[in-house]
């Protein structure tokens, strides 16, 4: 990966040196999310502690994260970007940085250095996996399973979702062909590390498609986040896909009969990107922001509202307990050891380029 080291040193505006002044900055910041709990999560950990630092400044959400790609290029294209942060999974802020929708930064710059003295590049790692992100959190998604519906071997490898001798019963699965593809190929005998090889010639996507067709008339095909935890809930499937924290809430927190699998959970980013266009004034409010945003305290702490690791190495120590049930969060992140010992990371550059392709062809073979 090659990370950008050029204009952010040599201007004038270094938040961490103090060399804005407040009246420098913008008063106001318009922050673009998800909603429900994970935002929430970034509302307790970064932002209230900022406003209290600051309560001259003013935070607008707003839970359009999922619609981000459109909304800015819309905005770019009128020249009128009203948004001054966006969090966004990985796969759109290499979109978005690739059309020069997002800004390039320097980590070293722009974000403090870890608490133990490790530069914030290193801190961060592989996971800044584009030049103008900056990421948060690694979640995953994963399956779910009933406890009081699998019978006295519950499952513990992915391939249960295929084995419908073991596991009667009705899956959910999401509806794209994202991770059930990969999940597929992998439960018809494909290693791991072949998985995306084989999964970039017509052959293989065929395979994996008569894969999840042995399976298909059991399936409910969900499109959002919580359409699994509530399936399960109401037992109307047996096990089912999406993201870990959205089991969390329901195992945890709601106390339902369900356990979760994480063998082959796949590993996914979450974390922001810096529109670009903004006035000097917006860009200096968010740097300020960033920097106290994004430091090594404040990434723990927001596992501290959610079951999602930290993006930082130095902030994986010091993730503690649950804010309101006062269980150890670190057993319930998909980084923990015991919880990755067999993970897929999601493959970013594969999916840019085969996306279009690929899910017009499994459009085509779900409406078959």
């Amino acid at each position: 990966m090659k990370l950008t080291k050029t204009l952010l040193a040599s201007t004038a505006l270094t938040v961490a040196a103090g060399a804005v002044a407040a009246q420098d900055m913008a008063d106001s910041m318009t922050i673009v999310s998800w909603g429900g709990a994970y935002q929430r999560s970034q509302d307790e950990a970064y932002v209230k502690p900022y406003l209290e630092e600051h309560p001259e400044v003013s935070v607008s959400w707003d839970e359009s994260s999922n619609e981000a790609v459109a909304r800015l290029r819309a905005m770019n294209e009128a020249g009128n970007v009203t948004w001054d942060l966006v969090d966004v999974v990985a796969a759109d802020a290499i979109r978005l940085c690739d059309e020069g929708l997002a800004m390039e930064y320097d980590p070293d710059e722009l974000l403090a250095e870890g608490d133990d003295g490790t530069s914030a590049e290193d801190d961060f790692g592989d996971l800044i996996v584009s030049d103008c992100y900056i990421p948060q959190i690694v979640y995953s998604t994963t399956v779910g399973y009933r406890t009081d519906l699998v019978g006295d071997t519950p499952p513990s490898d992915i391939c249960a979702i295929f084995d419908l001798e073991t596991y009667p019963g009705m899956r959910s699965l999401e509806r794209r062909p994202i991770n059930n593809m990969e999940w597929a190929l992998y439960c018809d005998g494909v290693a791991k590390d072949e998985i995306y090889d084989v999964l970039e010639t017509p052959e293989g996507q065929d395979q994996a498609l008569a894969k999840l067709d042995t399976i298909k008339d059991n399936v409910v095909w969900w499109s959002a986040g919580a359409d699994t935890p509530q399936l399960l809930a109401d037992g109307e499937v047996i096990m089912g896909s999406t993201y870990n924290g959205r089991l969390f809430s329901l195992i945890v927190e709601q106390d339902q009969p369900v356990d979760m699998l994480w063998d082959m959970q796949v590993f996914d980013l979450d974390g922001w990107i810096i529109p670009a266009g903004l006035s000097d004034e917006a860009l200096a409010r968010v740097k300020d922001f960033l920097y106290f945003a994004t430091d090594t305290q404040r990434l723990a702490d927001q596992a501290a509202y959610i079951s999602y690791g930290p993006a930082r190495e130095s902030s994986a120590p010091l993730v503690g307990q649950h804010a309101e049930l006062g269980i150890d969060m670190a057993p319930h992140m998909p980084t923990d050891p015991a919880n990755a010992g067999n993970t897929l990371l999601y493959n970013y550059e594969f999916w840019a380029d085969y996306r279009d392709d690929i899910d017009a062809k499994f459009q085509s073979w779900l409406a078959q």
